[in-house]
């Protein structure tokens, strides 16, 4: 997998991780427990830090860049479809990130929260714990997420990286 330090930044990625050979990781990224980082996502920590909590999937596609004065945080149990791209965000646990939405500057997914697909989550937004963030730009449908709706997803990516460290081979 490609795995750059950039001057003093390094990744730091847990030994349980798995980072699929073609995805990038840049800078100062840190990578937690049983997270995967699938085909084609790209973390950027150039100008500032991302964080990507334990049991996190993020998906194929995926570009997840921060600034100089904002870090991008994406907490524990969190799956983040494929295409989406954060930047200077934070979500917490337990979150859904749906494909091709983006999450831009300021903008926090609270714990439970949903960001439907193709979604746009605008600077300084805040998507309450349990709503769903739906639309260009996103309007909030409070109370739409039922508890614990993502464990699954969760657990199959958890599952998948385990797997895929296990049996992934090249062929060519």
């Amino acid at each position: 997998m490609p795995v750059y330090a950039l001057g003093d930044r390094v990744p730091q990625i847990d030994p349980t991780a798995f980072v699929h050979p073609d995805a990038v990781v840049i800078g100062d990224v840190r990578i937690g427990p049983e997270s995967t980082v699938w085909p084609t996502a790209v973390l950027r920590g150039d100008h500032g830090t991302i964080v990507v909590g334990a049991q996190t999937s993020i998906q194929d596609g995926t570009v997840v860049h921060c600034t100089a004065s904002l870090a991008t945080t994406v907490g524990d149990r969190c799956v983040v479809g494929h295409n989406a791209h954060l930047e200077g965000c934070t979500v917490e646990d337990d979150c859904l990130i749906g494909s091709g939405s983006v999450v831009l500057h300021r903008a926090v997914v609270r714990r439970g929260a949903l960001v439907g697909a193709s979604a746009l989550v605008p600077n300084d937004m805040e998507v309450p714990s349990r709503a769903m963030a739906l639309g260009v730009p996103a309007k909030i449908r409070e109370d739409a997420v039922a508890e614990g709706a993502f464990t699954a997803a969760a657990a199959t990516y958890v599952h998948n990286g385990h797997w895929y460290r296990a049996d992934l081979r090249r062929l060519d």
